[in-house]
C-alpha cells in the first residue's frame, strides 16, 4: 500500500502548487506502519513536493501501538507531533467503547511519548458516554492537563446506524448516550479548559497558546489540501474529490498510472455554503469582509439578516464584522450553520 499511496503522491504532484506547511497521516491505523514504509513515504512527499523547513508532520497512534523504540524511529523520520487516541483514562469507558487499549496503556503511551522528546502531543478524548460520570470527566481532562498535553481534542460520543454499538443499544445491552449529560460535560469542559489557560479556537478543540493544530487550522480555514490513499479526500478551493475506498481497486489503478476518484465541482453558492459551515465553528467565526470580498457585499449583509434571530436567541453574536458562536451556540453549530446557508 505505501507504494502505491507514493506513486500517487508523483501522479498528482502539480495538484498543490505552493509549499506544503502540514503532513499528517491518519485515517486507518497509520502507527502499524513498518519504519520503512513511513520513511519511504515521507521520502516520495520530499522528493514530490516542496517541505517547508518548519512543516507541521502529524503521526495519529493508538496507544498499544507505541513504544519507545517507534517513538525514537518516528521522531528520527522527522514527525514532529503525535496525535494520541486516548479517549479515556478509565477502563470501563474505554470497554464500552470496544478500544484495544486500557487505561494503563493510555498513560503510559504519553509519558512514554514525552521522554522520546515529543512536545507537540495531541490526545483525544470522548465525553457524554453512560458509563462516565461528571467527576470521571473531571479525572480525564485533569489527567490531561497535568501532563502538560499542549492540545486537546474532545469529542461527544455518536452512535452510528448500523454498528455493533448501535445494534447493542437496540436491543437494551448497552445503555443509551444521553444529550441532556453530553451538553452538561461540553459546560464543564469549557470552563475547565479556560481556568487552565487553554484556548478554545474551535469547537472540539483546545490548545494552550501558539500550539493549535496547523493542519486542522488549515481545513477550517478553507485552504487547499491533498489526500493519498483510499478514501482520501482532496480541495483546490473550487472543487472536492475523494479517492475509491477499495483498496484492490485502488492499488490496480494507481499500477497503470491512473487515481481512481469521483469529483464534485463546487458552485460560487457551495464554496460560500463551505465557508460557513467551517469558519463559524472557530473562535474567530465566520468574516463578513471575507465573504463581501470573496463572494459579495449582497452575501454577506444576507448572514447579517439571517444571524439576527440566532444573535436574538444568545447563539450568536456580532463582534467587529464577524459572526462568532456563543457557549450554547457551540451545542448547535451544525444546525446554525445550516440556517444561514445561502
Amino acid at each position: 500500500m505505501a507504494q502505491a499511496i507514493g506513486r500517487e503522491a508523483a501522479l498528482r504532484k502539480n495538484y498543490i502548487k505552493e509549499p506544503v506547511a502540514t503532513v499528517y497521516f491518519g485515517g486507518g491505523t497509520p502507527s502499524l506502519l513498518s519504519v520503512s514504509s513511513l520513511h519511504y513515504l515521507i521520502q516520495q512527499l520530499h522528493d514530490t513536493f516542496t517541505i517547508g523547513e518548519d512543516a507541521e508532520i502529524t503521526l495519529e497512534a493508538n496507544p498499544d501501538d507505541i513504544s519507545m523504540e517507534r517513538l525514537r524511529s518516528w521522531k528520527t523520520l522527522g514527525i514532529n507531533r503525535l496525535s494520541i487516541g486516548i479517549q479515556s483514562f478509565y477502563d470501563e469507558d474505554l470497554k464500552w467503547m470496544n478500544r484495544a487499549h486500557n487505561a494503563q496503556q493510555a498513560l503510559h503511551s504519553i509519558t512514554l511519548a514525552q521522554r522520546a522528546g515529543f512536545a507537540n502531543i495531541t490526545i483525544d478524548l470522548i465525553y457524554g458516554t453512560p458509563t462516565l460520570t461528571n467527576e470521571q470527566w473531571r479525572h480525564n481532562v485533569q489527567q490531561a492537563i497535568d501532563l502538560g498535553i499542549p492540545h486537546l481534542s474532545c469529542y461527544a460520543l455518536t452512535v452510528e446506524p448500523n454498528t455493533a454499538l448501535h445494534k447493542m443499544i437496540q436491543t437494551h445491552k448497552m445503555p443509551n448516550v444521553e444529550e441532556e449529560k453530553q451538553s452538561q460535560h461540553f459546560d464543564l469542559l469549557v470552563r475547565w479548559m479556560k481556568d487552565a489557560g487553554y484556548e478554545h479556537y474551535e469547537i472540539s478543540n483546545f490548545a494552550k497558546p501558539g500550539c493549535e493544530s496547523r493542519h486542522n487550522s488549515s481545513y477550517w480555514q478553507s485552504k487547499p489540501y491533498l489526500g493519498l490513499g483510499p478514501s482520501a479526500h482532496s480541495f483546490n478551493g473550487t472543487s472536492r474529490q475523494w479517492n475509491v475506498a477499495n483498496n484492490a481497486l485502488y492499488m490496480q489503478s494507481i499500477s497503470l498510472g491512473t487515481v481512481p476518484f469521483e469529483i464534485e465541482h463546487l458552485t460560487p453558492t457551495q464554496q460560500l455554503n463551505e465557508y460557513i459551515m467551517t469558519s463559524l465553528r472557530t473562535k474567530q467565526g465566520i468574516s463578513l469582509n471575507h465573504v463581501a470580498n470573496q463572494w459579495s457585499e449582497g452575501d454577506s449583509k444576507a448572514l447579517v439578516k439571517e444571524a439576527k434571530r440566532y444573535i436574538m436567541q444568545g447563539n450568536v453574536v456580532y463582534v467587529n464584522n464577524h459572526l462568532q458562536l456563543t457557549k450554547t451556540g457551540k451545542l448547535l453549530a451544525d444546525g446554525i450553520a445550516a440556517g444561514l446557508f445561502k
